[in-house]
């Protein structure tokens, strides 16, 4: 959170699992659609949050499954454990106030009585959250007795009962929606309170999250019966949380429209690139927009006409120069005609290709650098690279292309690397 000197924008506190990620959408259509909205629109001025019932684990996981952006702040485990960064730094004040009235053996000890409880992954099980699946017909008279035995031990705690069958016992200040309000006081006594705040969930236990005040909040289409209860119950009058007509990242997308808290149009829902233009300078935009292409270019989604060759070649310097992560070097244009002959090679293959943290300084009047990583999934396969590219900006020709340089991801290095060319 450091990057921003001044309050975010937007902050989008989100859940994962078929929220921000449908698992039933193989294509990860609504996910990509997001992301180069973040990405053009909102990475330099906002934060991107992610809320999770996952521990770390599992999170990491879904990560080498799943096109996921890179969030600034990661709350894991029903919001128990709050990172920052790539370095998923742990903030070790949360740490504190969760060990309050909290005693993890005799948890243990109790929920041991429980025949209806069934112990999840040791990889579930975490300082400050223990884990169970339950059934559906048994979890209200589990939760009431368990409740009342650990009270009577001492211990302030709270269950939650989320998805049909995920039982999570936690310290009675822990939570996805204590988690969210202790990063916004933080935020604030830092000067840095966001300017507008969205909660997106689709299970019970994000319905915390949609009872912090002034945050507004959308229920994904998808949402589950739970949290559709816990709606009606306690918020259908609350204007600030709507129920999306659209499915997991469709909705959130949605919500930021309907609540007018910035541009809602991803450019991956723009058709033509030709007429795609933007008011202000904007380098970020460039670059997702040119990546977006060239993954349509390769799955021969757009025509192999001279109209777009010549108008890449219009946006380079004559001189400009791309390296290549292998370290070889070949000017901008030629490159250009070397991804010509590549158009279609992807048609009908599972190709994507997104920018991950695509973020631009001024480094003089006019002259921009963006670092940013760029991944490609071809079929099972996934590899990345961060990318510098310098941009000049020319009175009537707008942001110019200068100089690409790529090298590889540490997880991506290549053993035949021939299939990569930008």
């Amino acid at each position: 959170m450091e990057r921003l000197t001044s309050p975010a924008r937007l902050m989008i506190v989100s859940d994962l699992d078929h929220t921000m990620v449908d698992h039933h959408d193989p294509e990860n259509l609504s996910l990509l659609r997001f992301n180069s909205l973040w990405e053009h629109a909102y990475r330099h001025d906002s934060l991107l949050v992610f809320s999770t019932g996952r521990s770390p684990t599992l999170y990491k996981e879904l990560r080498k499954e799943k096109p996921l952006l890179t969030p600034d702040v990661t709350i894991m485990s029903v919001g128990t454990e709050i990172t920052y960064g790539n370095s998923m730094v742990p903030d070790l004040g949360w740490v504190d106030t969760l060990n309050h009235k909290w005693d993890l053996g005799i948890v243990k000890e109790e929920t041991g009585n429980f025949v209806e409880l069934t112990l999840q992954a040791e990889s579930e099980q975490r300082p400050h959250k223990v884990s169970f699946y339950v059934d559906k017909s048994k979890a209200q008279e589990v939760t009431k007795e368990l409740s009342q035995r650990l009270e009577k031990r001492g211990l302030d705690v709270k269950i939650i009962y989320s998805g049909g069958m995920d039982l999570d016992i936690l310290p009675q200040g822990a939570g996805k929606g204590q988690a969210l309000a202790y990063l916004l006081k933080k935020l604030k006594s830092e000067g840095k309170l966001p300017v507008n705040t969205l909660a997106c969930g689709d299970s019970g236990n994000d319905a915390e999250l949609f009872s912090i005040p002034d945050v507004y909040g959308v229920m994904v289409s998808n949402a589950q019966e739970e949290l559709l209860k816990w709606h009606a119950e306690n918020a259908k009058d609350n204007p600030k949380v709507i129920h999306a007509k659209e499915r997991c990242a469709g909705g959130i997308i949605q919500a930021i429209g309907e609540f007018k808290l910035g541009p809602n149009l991803s450019p991956r829902d723009v058709s033509d690139f030709l007429e795609c233009k933007v008011e202000n300078v904007n380098p970020g935009h460039e670059v997702v927009k040119f990546f977006l292409f060239y993954e349509r270019w390769r799955r021969g989604e757009v025509e192999n006409s001279e109209a777009y060759a010549a108008s890449l070649k219009a946006s380079c310097q004559p001189g400009g120069v791309f390296v290549h992560p292998s370290g070889a070097g070949k000017s901008l244009v030629d490159t250009i005609d070397e991804l010509r002959k590549h158009h279609g090679d992807k048609q009908g293959k599972k190709f994507r290709v997104w920018a991950d943290q695509v973020l631009a300084t001024e480094t003089a009047p006019g002259t921009w650098m963006v670092k940013l990583d760029k991944w490609e999934q071809s079929g099972d396969e996934r590899i990345g690279c961060n990318t510098t590219v310098k941009f000049t900006a020319k009175e009537g020709e707008g942001l110019v292309w200068e100089h690409v340089k790529q090298t590889w991801s540490e997880e991506s290095k290549l053993k035949d690397d021939s299939s990569w060319i930008i």
